[in-house]
């Protein structure tokens, strides 16, 4: 296995260091630490730490895109295929990596680095939109349903249960919520197609 270079390693520690804590209670110093990589070679890749967070906030993104997209553009039914992007297995007390930058204030305060959060979010919803789409045009989801809003209310359902979870110090508010979405999936389907699969309860990745 290849050694990790020390932009990398400063990306991978930044992103561990603001999914733990947020961009605004990590240091400059705590990243170096954690790392192992010098001042001087800090600086030499990211002039600051704004920098370094873009990267390690690009990183992110970049992890949850592939695993999503995929799941939702693969072959199968449309329904078959939203009920498996709701029974992912999560780690429900850590939250999403790329949703809690949302709740930092500095992140939320500056457009650059908001920006590729919002942008996967966006990625997201259309993808999930577009199987809503595909399940209303095939007969699977009733036809009085909205793509658009039923897509931002999977997404507000995962990301709110992320949310419940932290605030319980228990996972059950989010696989509560989940299972609510399927079960509001299920009393939408035309009978053509149902969404029989279960949420697994305590799996974490």
């Amino acid at each position: 296995m290849a050694v990790m270079d020390s932009r990398e390693r400063l990306i991978e520690t930044m992103s561990e260091l603001m999914w733990e804590r947020g961009y605004a209670a990590t240091s400059p110093r705590e990243v170096r630490e954690r790392s192992g990589i010098g001042q001087g070679s800090m600086y030499h890749h990211f002039p600051s730490k704004r920098d370094l967070a873009l990267a390690a906030l690009q990183r992110n993104c970049d992890d949850l895109l592939p695993a999503s997209e995929e799941l939702l553009t693969a072959d199968g039914e449309p329904l078959d295929k939203l009920t498996r992007y709701l029974s992912q297995p999560k780690d429900a007390l850590k939250g999403c990596k790329v949703g809690r930058m949302t709740q930092d204030p500095l992140v939320a305060a500056d457009p650059v680095l908001l920006a590729p959060v919002a942008n996967a979010f966006e990625r997201v919803h259309q993808a999930l939109a577009r199987v809503v789409r595909e399940a209303i045009d095939t007969g699977a989801l009733n036809a009085g349903l909205d793509p658009e809003r039923l897509a931002y209310l999977l997404t507000a359902t995962i990301q709110g249960g992320y949310v419940l979870a932290i605030a319980h110090q228990d996972r059950r508010p989010f696989d509560q919520a989940r299972a609510g979405a399927l079960d509001l999936l299920r009393a939408a389907t035309t009978g053509s197609g149902a969404a029989e699969q279960s949420v697994p309860a305590n799996k974490e990745e």
